[in-house]
């Protein structure tokens, strides 16, 4: 099998999505957000996911800008803090900042170096993940970044991962598909790309029909491990 195309989540796997809050709550304005700002980030996200698959299971979709709002103000309430709109306003802005994980620059850099297509297939709106994207400045060595909203619903429905096919003209054996969220990974696995679990966090593995070729902690070997497989 030759992996000619290395494809990657964004929220998560390539941008830090805790950065706002841990931005945020450095802030003086934010005092706080200093000792709960972690919380904060946690539920933020799992809400933020919750809201993308149950919006996918009911047919009601919208776009992922909606969600990420959605989240964050449950996460406000059940933190203690909802009821500030400038605080609102600051983690809304810094998530259009994310920063990526330190290595992901020379990683994307590697890949492009050995002939790989890169790109991004993320939930998030065109718009969001050029924030991004352009934040990070890791825009030149990205062939593609897919968003869900060409197809109008999140994953891990699988007319999402159709989209990598259809952008590259590659089979699905070809692609290796990296996460940091499980069941992305699982989700990619029964799809039939190759799978890379970034599992920072030392989770244990979704209980699933599917199971990631492959846990790393981070996304530093991911050349090697494209050129091996």
């Amino acid at each position: 099998m030759t992996i000619t195309t290395a494809v990657f989540d964004a929220y998560g796997t390539l941008f830090d999505v805790t950065a706002a809050a841990r931005q945020a709550a450095a802030e003086p304005a934010f005092p706080a957000l200093a000792d709960r700002w972690a919380d904060l980030a946690a539920h933020w996200r799992l809400k933020q996911l919750q809201y993308s698959w149950l919006r996918a299971i009911t047919g009601a979709h919208t776009d992922f800008w909606i969600v990420t709002q959605n989240g964050l103000d449950w996460a406000l309430e059940a933190t203690g803090l909802d009821g500030d709109d400038a605080l609102r306003a600051r983690l809304l802005a810094l998530y259009w900042e994310l920063g990526a994980y330190p290595e992901v620059p020379a990683m994307l850099s590697t890949l492009k170096q050995n002939g790989l297509n890169t790109a991004i297939l993320s939930n998030g709106s065109p718009d969001m993940l050029d924030g991004a994207v352009r934040s990070a400045g890791v825009a030149e060595v990205l062939d593609a970044v897919l968003s869900v909203e060409s197809v109008g619903v999140f994953k891990p429905d699988s007319r999402v991962y159709d989209l990598v096919g259809q952008r590259f003209g590659c089979a699905r054996h070809e692609v290796l598909f990296v996460s940091s969220n499980g069941w992305d990974v699982s989700s990619a696995a029964g799809y039939g790309f190759a799978t890379a679990w970034v599992n920072r966090a030392g989770e244990p593995v979704d209980r699933l029909p599917w199971r990631p070729d492959t846990i790393l902690s981070d996304l530093t070997t991911i050349p090697e491990l494209a050129a091996k497989a």
